[in-house]
């Protein structure tokens, strides 16, 4: 073989490689953020590394219904009985936008705010629900976004140090 193919072939190998190194493969945190094409239901500031207006990002429905559906069945402390929920799991949402912080202040469309350890959304499967027991939830039941807390399977999470963090009508996350 030429020395010539063989010097063409180890450079095309070098530039590949460096190629891919400076490129690595988009995880599911490095996804682009695409802009809203609908009426904004969420906004997410603060620590973010990954946005699409400004300094936050900012989600229509259609946008979070891009996120992996996830559904939990649930007593609640303002429901009667077991209720199923359907959304996407808050951590997933933070993974996105990149979050890095300790905590995160949510606010609701009445100014509620309740500062929530980042670690909850780690230690469980808390739930950002759409949905109660098949419906899309509305600013008439706590909707459109209600954080859940898988409460009824486990027993600390139905300490009332916890109902304050299950926020209705969420409306905006900031990572701190």
């Amino acid at each position: 073989m030429p020395l010539v193919h063989i010097l063409s072939g180890l450079l095309a190998t070098v530039v590949l490689s460096t190629q891919l190194l400076a490129d690595p493969p988009l995880s599911s945190g490095d996804r682009p953020l695409p802009m809203p094409s609908e009426r904004v239901i969420l906004v997410i500031e603060g620590n973010i590394r990954h946005t699409n207006l400004g300094d936050s990002a900012q989600f229509d429905a259609l946008m979070l219904d891009a996120l992996t559906t996830h559904t939990l069945a649930t007593e609640t402390s303002v429901t009667d009985g077991l209720n199923h929920f359907e959304g996407f799991l808050l951590r997933d949402l933070l993974e996105w936008v990149g979050a890095d912080g300790e905590q995160v202040v949510a606010t609701a469309l009445n100014d509620y705010i309740v500062e929530i350890p980042l670690d909850d959304f780690y230690q469980y499967d808390v739930l950002v629900a759409t949905h109660m027991d098949g419906e899309a939830l509305t600013p008439r039941d706590k909707g459109p976004l209600w954080i859940i807390y898988p409460r009824s399977d486990h027993t600390e999470l139905q300490d009332i140090r916890y109902d304050y963090r299950w926020v209705w009508q969420l409306n905006g996350l900031t990572v701190e």
